[in-house]
């Protein structure tokens, strides 16, 4: 007898679903975060060159081009995430990385800054890859085994962000359109890669109708509202990632205005920062799961996060903000503790389009977080007060932190196998 939608994820994985799939989705993760952030170093020089060297307008057109790609995967995640749930994990992830090295490759052809929107656009069209792959580790992993394997995915991503800024910086120096040669060949790399290892997760008789009514950000966002204990984490969910751009959107400008770092004191910081990260989301974000359960390794995280913004919109010297980190890279146990509780309250076709929602609110964070905490840092500083105001902007997410530390102990409980009532 065939098991029912209802059962729970990962229990009917195919067994080489769990042997090659976990591996490769994270390598998959690491690379198409280093496609991604390699082009980012050069990015400026190359729009700079296409606008004639206009420093201002060139500032202008990046603007244009980053919020260009979260909205254009805000719109594409619910319905690529639908689309897995539909037709099957693996052939939307292996289209989104080839989609992915043909858009890399449009921008680095591109003669004009109109190509180069049109790449980025496309690039947020195909940027399904994540949405879907978290999906295929909800398919092939237990409920009680899925926070670490979402640990192991964030420290992928994280590696990622070591690599990919690096290797752009390296290669930009030598041309600014040859970093994006190189991670479309990446992530062509990576494609063919999976064409010959990545079997599929999702059995034929677990897969969901196409609801083409609900594959808009509309229709996938209200299935975060639609199901029980679902309301308050995608609450915590939008307020975690919101609150990250307090000190994200700012941190450049932050430490070198009240720290004076010089980018070698900005690059020893954060390389150091993204090693602690991998090493806490790969081995003890699923541990603390497994020790504590993962509600109370989210609240525990939160709390974290809390203590840690506070402490670095007070640190006054640069000594003190790298001490003041620590409990802020603890605080990176949540995230999987809260994917995995976010996870256990949907059906197995529902994974999908889970993971299309949540890329939805990722894409409404990035679009408007630098955009309110750049402008109340400079608030902040204006009118001549001193450096210590400047912290305020990262008090910011402590509050929004302590929000969504309050939304999860007051409204919700641990999960069980399958949708939680609570």
């Amino acid at each position: 007898m065939p098991p029912s939608s209802s059962s729970p994820p990962g229990e009917f994985a195919p067994p080489a679903a769990r042997q090659a799939g976990l591996p490769f989705i994270a390598i998959t993760i690491c690379l198409d975060v280093v496609s991604h952030s390699m082009v980012f170093p050069v990015l400026p020089r190359l729009v700079e060159g296409l606008v004639g060297g206009q420093v201002a307008s060139a500032a202008r057109w990046v603007g244009v081009l980053v919020a260009a790609w979260s909205v254009a995967q805000f719109f594409a995640a619910p319905v690529i995430g639908m689309l897995s749930d539909r037709f099957g994990r693996r052939p939307v992830i292996l289209i989104s990385i080839f989609g992915l090295s043909l858009d890399l490759a449009i921008m680095a052809l591109a003669p004009t800054l109109a190509w180069l929107l049109i790449g980025r656009i496309l690039c947020g069209l195909t940027a399904g890859a994540q949405g879907a792959a978290m999906a295929y580790v909800a398919d092939i992993t237990p409920q009680e085994d899925r926070a670490k394997s979402y640990g192991w995915l964030n420290a992928a991503a994280w590696t990622g962000v070591i690599l990919g800024p690096a290797v752009g910086g390296l290669m930009g120096a030598v041309d600014p359109r040859a970093p994006f040669w190189t991670a479309a060949a990446v992530a062509l790399a990576n494609g063919l890669y999976g064409l010959l290892v990545l079997p599929e997760s999702l059995p034929r008789d677990r897969r969901a109708p196409m609801r083409w009514a609900k594959a808009n950000p509309i229709g996938a966002l209200g299935l975060l509202v639609s199901r029980p204990g679902l309301p308050v984490l995608s609450a915590a969910l939008l307020l975690m990632w919101f609150a990250m751009f307090a000190m994200n959107s700012v941190f450049v400008l932050y430490t070198a205005y009240r720290y004076a770092w010089d980018p070698m004191a900005l690059g020893v910081f954060c390389s150091a920062l993204a090693a602690v990260n991998i090493v806490v989301t790969s081995q003890l974000s699923g541990r603390a799961a497994a020790w504590f359960g993962e509600r109370r390794t989210l609240l525990f995280g939160l709390v974290a996060q809390v203590i840690g913004f506070v402490a670095c919109g007070l640190a006054p010297n640069g000594v003190l903000f790298w001490i003041a980190n620590i409990p802020m890279t603890l605080a990176n146990i949540a995230g999987p503790a809260l994917q995995s509780l976010m996870t256990a309250r949907v059906d197995a076709d529902e994974q999908g389009r889970l993971q299309g929602a949540m890329g939805g609110v990722s894409s409404l964070t990035g679009l408007f977080g630098p955009i309110a905490f750049t402008q109340i840092f400079a608030l902040a500083i204006a009118g001549g007060r001193g450096p210590a105001w400047s912290g305020v902007t990262i008090l910011f997410g402590a509050a929004l932190s302590l929000i969504a530390w309050l939304l999860v102990a007051i409204y919700t409980r641990e999960a069980g196998p399958g949708p939680d009532p609570a």
